[in-house]
């Protein structure tokens, strides 16, 4: 293994465990902004309690989406400082603006939200709701742009081999950029969705929290009903773009080795086993013109396959292809759920059905393992290059990396994230067990020694009297 390669896995491994936190606080912010707006519309004091166990998810989850993000930035000047030096025109700008509207607004507004109930005034609390959840929208917005760029590179000129920008509107808005966002958004929404779902499905079988879980697997499956669909229709169209600038990418998903015959369309592999050293597929199975229906949305369309380029230009096809099935897979899967959900609620029994209540909890974390294999389908998919068609990862790497440098530091990664994430999801899941627990935030005329030591419940003092 040599550096090289070692690099590869632990940028992949870091960019793995961090993802996966964004992703989530993403949707669950937006989330928290409902359950808010709801409380100050119904004063039903349900959506309280639920914000107030929400919360204490993001904060951890948020929390350890910082810490992994700030140690994944490192390696651009230890690993891959060649990237660092040619690029850096272009991708050190694009991060600079999410650190400087992203993140400084969710940390403007984010101790307001997580300790200013009833300290500032309802508007301002819901105001700072709102904006966190706005940052974590506008962060998805810049990191995506930037990866992106990389991906469909656009608005540049090459001088001396360095990047330098000339039409900064097509750089951020280069050619891949819509799709991949809408693509990235929907993803995230959609994971914090079934596991709101998934973790509601539980109570619910438990017998526990009854009232407010029903009411989460309610908003979960009409949530569902309309981001599945819309998903189906933005990964399709994100689809027809790699196509057109990616086409060596999408031969990779299909595992699409050789030209068919004129007027014969492209198989749709369902399953095969890539081999890429003979340039076929073993044990495939394969559903003949259905692959371009889907890929051109012509039934005697045709895409270049692998042969059409050298081997040398060429991504890993196993990874890639057996990433992507699991995503469509899962994507497949939510749709049957939701669709079920929905037949079950026409007929009241969305929450009587254990067979229903089963497989919510199945999905529970579906949405974390599609965004891991979408990410891989992407990155490893743009291989052998980091810059598409321009900087190859080999010529990106730092030139006196040493391959004992990266290993060590590799493992001391793994082992820190096993401790401090591994620590960090098992209180995630400690919360989760819980539940929502009565919630009663100290009023803002009541002095320190007035305030309650405990959080009241309804019985010992009631939120309308209070009012």
């Amino acid at each position: 293994m040599d550096a090289l390669l070692l690099s590869r896995i632990q940028f992949g491994f870091v960019i793995s465990c961090h993802i996966l936190f964004p992703a989530f606080t993403i949707g669950l912010a937006s989330w928290l902004a409902f359950l808010e707006f709801r409380w100050l519309r119904t004063r039903e004091r349900v959506w309280l309690d639920l914000y107030a166990f929400w919360l204490k998810v993001f904060a951890v989850s948020f929390g350890m989406g910082v810490v992994s993000g700030i140690v994944m930035s490192f390696q651009f000047g230890t690993n891959w400082s060649v990237l660092s030096e040619r690029a850096g025109n272009i991708l050190g700008p694009l991060l600079s603006y999410e650190v400087l509207t992203a993140f400084f607004l969710e940390a403007t507004f984010l101790g307001v939200m997580l300790f200013g109930m009833r300290r500032v005034s309802e508007k301002l609390h819901f105001l700072a709701t709102c904006m966190v959840a706005l940052g974590t929208l506008i962060s998805t917005f810049w990191i995506i742009s930037a990866n992106s760029w990389m991906q469909t590179p656009a608005g540049y000129a090459l001088v001396d081999g360095v990047f330098e920008p000339n039409s900064w509107w097509r750089i951020v808005f280069n050619p891949s950029f819509p799709y991949r966002l809408a693509h990235m958004v929907l993803a995230a929404f959609l994971t914090t969705c079934f596991v709101i779902g998934g973790v509601s499905a539980r109570y619910l079988h438990r017998g526990e929290h009854v009232e407010a879980a029903r009411r989460m697997l309610k908003l979960a499956v009409a949530f569902a009903a309309i981001t599945v669909p819309a998903q189906i229709l933005a990964g399709d169209q994100h689809g027809l773009n790699a196509l057109e600038h990616q086409p060596v990418k999408v031969a990779a998903m299909e595992a699409h080795w050789t030209a068919a015959p004129a007027g014969e369309g492209v198989p749709l592999v369902v399953f095969a086993v890539p081999n890429e050293a003979a340039e076929r597929n073993d044990y495939e199975f394969a559903i003949p013109r259905l692959g371009s229906l889907i890929l051109t949305h012509s039934l005697d369309g045709e895409i270049p396959p692998l042969t059409s380029v050298p081997r040398e230009e060429r991504p890993p096809v196993k990874p890639v292809f057996y990433a992507f099935r699991v995503m469509v897979g899962l994507g497949v899967a939510m749709l049957a759920l939701v669709l079920l959900s929905l037949w079950a609620w026409r007929r009241r029994r969305l929450f009587e059905a254990r067979w229903l209540l089963v497989g919510w909890r199945a999905m529970t974390l579906s949405g974390f393992v599609a965004i891991l294999a979408g990410w891989y389908v992407a990155e490893i998919g743009r291989q052998p290059y980091v810059v598409y068609g321009l900087l190859r990862t080999a010529d990106a790497l730092s030139p006196t990396l040493a391959a004992s440098s990266v290993l060590t530091s590799l493992i001391v990664f793994v082992t820190v994230y096993l401790a401090v994430f591994g620590a960090g999801v098992w209180y995630l899941f400690k919360l989760i067990r819980k539940g929502p627990q009565p919630f009663d935030p100290p009023s803002m005329d009541e002095g320190p020694d007035k305030r309650p030591a405990r959080p009241l419940s309804v019985a010992d003092e009631p939120w309308e009297g209070r009012a």
